[in-house]
């Protein structure tokens, strides 16, 4: 249903390189950086898969609400790998890998904050 969603970071550069590591395992990379120059006055970053920009950081006011984004792993190992490179890159764990059956049987997540504080899902829904 999503086509792409963007938020604003505190800072810019520290979101970049967290974000580059932390989606990194669920296949997706930095498709392209929008420059304050060209965007008029806020930087944009955004990320994806096969040149598809659909997770956007951005700089300007940032907002005092927390945000949760949940984010898609093709496997369960995927979420594992997404979580672990979360904590290596800076992030606060906020729920381990594992089952959350009170969602369904197979759904698998895990739950990281990311330098903002904003709630960053990875989640599998195949056994």
């Amino acid at each position: 249903m999503l086509d792409h969603l963007g938020f604003v970071v505190s800072n810019y550069e520290r979101s970049l390189a967290f974000y580059k590591a932390a989606l990194a395992p669920l296949g997706y990379g930095l498709v392209m950086e929008v420059p304050r120059e060209v965007a008029g006055g806020d930087a944009h970053a955004g990320f994806g898969r096969e040149g598809r920009p659909q997770f956007w950081i951005g700089t300007g006011q940032v907002p005092s609400g927390r945000l949760h984004v949940a984010l898609s792993a093709g496997s369960r190992a995927q979420v594992d790998a997404f979580h672990a490179a979360s904590l290596e890159a800076g992030a606060t764990d906020n729920g381990a890998p594992g089952l959350r059956p009170h969602y369904h049987p197979n759904y698998y997540g895990s739950f990281v904050l990311d330098p903002d504080g904003h709630n960053i899902e990875a989640v599998c829904h195949t056994p």
